[in-house]
């Protein structure tokens, strides 16, 4: 699009950051986007810039607001983790305790902390669930007890790329009697003062940025060029009946990225709809105090980023790592962390299209990026995102 302006300010020191978000539109594929970092309570980074709407020309604005896709996860487990540390919710306890028609075709025994790992084995619904049912939650999670697993539960880890959000959240509303986007507005955005919604009011539907769709034009790069694990993950997404694909595309009908109804629904894997500061804010208040408030406590931060499956992903056919719920920096033999990170300390997840949200108990930083540019793979942010977190890591090492 040509962008050579960017608006927002950089603290002293934190140039580089913005340097790196500038370029991402001057050589990169940005259209529209806005950055944050939070370290130890104070905004040091807040940026945006360029096109929020290319049919209209509505320029991005410090208050647009932008889906997230699987970015949502890292939100909903900050919420259970929320829910853990008061009390509410036992992560050793099985789900059935709460959920009790979950127990059937031999589920009984599942824990609470499966479903935030990935290790339930529920990945793919046994039958693909109709778009109006977006808005209704009751017949997604009858039919998600229901069912049998798609593996044995607990013997291996497959991303549940969509299903994750109504378990847990299904888990977190029998718990508490409250959704995941009614405790998010009101014990965590009302609060740290977040333009962050799972399940958009109307009202706000004309700050939302319009997505552009990634251009799947371009030929793939032949197999032999490519490391084996990537080879065998783009061999399963071009596989309609893998359970890659069954597992990422769960309704019946096609859900365009820039549906409305999928930003009004509460859908707890995809449909966090919210600003760069409010996912940067949110994990500076997991990792620190902002403006005198903590989400978490230290404690429960450290248990909810410690490694608990690692190997290949049933699903994606990648080894991956997993924390409760989130992608983290944790290093493992053969194993890459899925998510652009600052060290070991970071936990966070990212999303399709590119966006990321993360905290750093190590630096004490909140981060967040979005845009409305479609371009990186399915489960991850991409070049983007990794380019202003490497420019983030310089920073903080000089």
């Amino acid at each position: 699009m040509g962008v050579t302006q960017i608006h927002g300010t950089v603290a002293p020191g934190f140039e580089p950051v913005r340097d790196a978000f500038l370029a991402n539109f001057t050589d990169g594929p940005d259209v529209g986007a806005a950055v944050t970092v939070y370290q130890r309570g104070q905004k040091v980074v807040d940026l945006w810039g360029g096109v929020a709407d290319v049919d209209t020309g509505r320029a991005w604005d410090q208050d647009t607001i932008q889906l997230v896709f699987s970015t949502t996860k890292g939100v909903t487990a900050t919420i259970a983790h929320l829910l853990v540390q008061r009390g509410e919710l036992d992560l050793d306890a099985p789900v059935a305790q709460y959920w009790p028609e979950f127990a059937a075709a031999g589920k009984q025994d599942i824990p609470v902390r499966w479903l935030l790992t990935h290790q339930a084995g529920l990945a793919m619904p046994e039958r693909k669930f109709p778009l109006a049912w977006l808005a209704e939650w009751d017949p997604i999670v009858a039919q998600l007890a229901a069912q049998e697993p798609n593996w044995e539960p607990g013997t291996a880890h497959g991303y549940h790329g969509v299903t994750y959000g109504w378990l847990v959240g299904e888990v977190i509303r029998r718990a508490t009697g409250r959704t995941v986007g009614t405790i998010l507005a009101e014990d965590v955005a009302k609060p740290l003062g977040l333009d962050l919604w799972i399940g958009l009011p109307k009202e706000q539907e004309p700050r939302v940025g319009k997505f552009i769709e990634a251009d799947l034009s371009a030929p793939p790069s032949p197999a032999e060029d490519l490391p084996p694990e990537l080879a065998r993950m783009l061999a399963v997404l071009a596989d309609p009946n893998s359970l890659a694909m069954r597992a990422l595309n769960v309704m019946s009908d096609p859900m365009p990225a820039n549906s409305p109804e999928l930003r009004a629904a509460e859908v707890p894997a995809i449909s966090a709809v919210g600003t760069a500061d409010a996912f940067a804010r949110l994990y500076a208040s997991t990792v620190g105090e902002v403006d005198g408030f903590r989400l978490l406590e230290r404690e429960t931060v450290d248990r909810a980023r410690a490694v608990q499956s690692v190997g290949p992903d049933k699903v994606l056919m990648l080894p991956s790592i997993w924390g409760l719920g989130y992608m983290t920096g944790a290093h493992a033999e053969g194993v890459t962390p899925m998510i652009s990170h600052l060290g070991p300390g970071t936990f966070g997840h990212g999303g399709y299209g590119g966006s990321l949200a993360f905290g750093d108990v190590d630096h004490e930083i909140g981060f967040g990026y979005v845009m409305n540019k479609i371009h990186s793979g399915l489960t991850g942010e991409g070049a983007t995102a990794a380019r202003l977190v490497d420019a983030l890591k310089g920073v903080l090492a000089g």
